[in-house]
């Protein structure tokens, strides 16, 4: 649908230089500040590399609970004379209505997300809503008109896996529920089934919100285009071409990724090839997932803290999925409500996963001194707690009506929409006008 509109570079207007009546003592400040940032720097590096994970842990579980009580962007927010409010803890509360805000018909999502319209006969799952744990704090539904305010003239970027996908699609039909801001279809796959790269203009408050299939945010060949393929070959040393390309367009920059690295893969430095990922016949050493994870989210960080300051980058914990079952049973995801708090522990692989998200802002935001925003979407409990969202067998038409096959296809990964991925959206707007 029509060609890609080229944007405007990310940019910002220069601050005026402080004033200062002691400029001796300004400049013996302000050398002190960057030593003692690259102090930081350098003392978390060592960390990550040179010390045992435990103590790892340990360290980062304190510096978590210092930014979070002194209200640090990265995994808590302020809103005026409100408490510091970290929404990564906290338990879904009933509430009836709370997540029935519009006809993912009408904006058009993919049709294995659209539950309602394939036939899902309850809708309970609308009817949830995420209450933080910290006292004092809520976290307001989501207000259309206050995210295109808080954005306008601003291009926000979704790079990465197809949980990226899920929410920049919630964004955008949170957006156009509110009828006064009409949106626009600007480009789209020729193939609209794939959902690779979309993007829309909402031309209210001349705002683009865009979406970059990306899901190893390196480039990536195999399996990763072809599901046919036994394994995906990963170039650890260069970004994915299309969104690191027009990385300076991007205002706000919302990664997710992390699914991927837990599949069958074999990664490269150019052409050597470093390792593999469950590929014991390839004859390459087994490296894990971790590792190349770590490296691309701090090479996708760094490509956007460059081209000038001002740039938000929010970085998105992983997503879990709810197989119970065989991935073709159709009942592997049936679940009717959401696990209570403490049901239901997050598993280890998404929490390594979080961990290093949450490691890899700390470092980011260390070493760039504040020009680039790093804030951290933490959405990994909250939804490992809602096995109930997922279309599960109702990613098909009436996946039940007679003559369907008993065994089918089944999504307990992405979520419904509308549905609890509206949630990471309510969060990324407190986290943006904070």
């Amino acid at each position: 649908m029509g060609t890609s509109q080229p944007l405007r570079p990310h940019s910002q207007k220069p601050s005026s230089p402080p004033s200062c009546a002691n400029p001796g003592y300004f400049l013996l400040k302000t050398v002190c500040a960057w030593l003692a940032g690259g102090f930081f720097s350098l003392a978390l590096v060592h960390l990550l590399c040179c010390t045992p994970s435990g103590t790892q842990e340990a360290v980062f579980s304190s510096l978590f609970q210092h930014f979070n009580g002194t209200g640090s962007s990265l995994t808590s927010v302020h809103g005026g004379d409100r408490p510091s409010c970290d929404y990564s803890e906290g338990q879904w509360v009933w509430s009836p209505g709370h997540g029935r805000r519009y006809n993912s018909t009408e904006c058009n999502v993919k049709d294995s997300e659209n539950c309602i319209r394939n036939g899902r006969p309850d809708t309970t799952y609308l009817d949830w809503r995420w209450q933080p744990a910290s006292p004092g704090c809520h976290l307001p539904a989501f207000d259309a008109a206050a995210f295109l305010a808080a954005v306008r003239g601003r291009h926000i970027a979704f790079v990465g896996d197809s949980m990226a996908r899920n929410q920049a699609e919630s964004l955008v039909c949170l957006l156009s529920s509110a009828s006064s801001f009409p949106r626009r279809l600007v480009y789209r796959d020729a193939d609209p089934g794939l959902f690779q790269f979309w993007r829309w203009a909402f031309p209210s408050h001349d705002v683009t919100v865009s979406l970059y299939w990306a899901p190893f945010l390196a480039r990536a060949t195999g399996r990763v285009d072809d599901y046919t393929l036994r394994y995906s070959s990963v170039y650890l040393d260069a970004l994915a071409e299309r969104w690191s390309a027009e990385a300076d367009t991007m205002d706000v920059a919302v990664v997710s990724a992390g699914h991927w690295f837990l599949k069958w893969a074999m990664f490269y430095n150019g052409s050597e090839v470093l390792g593999v990922h469950m590929l014991p016949e390839s004859n390459h050493t087994e490296i894990g997932f971790l590792g190349p994870f770590r490296e691309v989210i701090r090479r996708s960080v760094e490509r956007l803290s460059s081209g000038g300051g001002g740039r938000t980058v929010v970085l998105a914990t992983v997503s879990p999925s709810h197989f119970e079952k065989a991935w073709d049973d159709p009942t592997t995801c049936a679940r009717k409500e959401p696990y209570r708090d403490g049901e239901k522990e997050v598993e280890s692989e998404a929490a390594e996963l979080r961990r290093v998200v949450l490691e890899e802002a700390f470092v980011a935001a260390a070493r760039n001194g504040g020009e680039t925003r790093i804030k951290v979407l933490d959405v990994t409990k909250l939804a490992t707690m809602r096995p109930d969202g997922h279309p599960g067998a109702y990613m098909h038409r009436d996946p039940f009506a007679p003559g369907k096959p008993e065994r089918m296809l089944n999504d307990c990964l992405h979520f419904c929409l509308p549905g609890p991925v509206d949630t990471f959206n309510e969060i990324l707007l407190q986290l943006l006008t904070s």
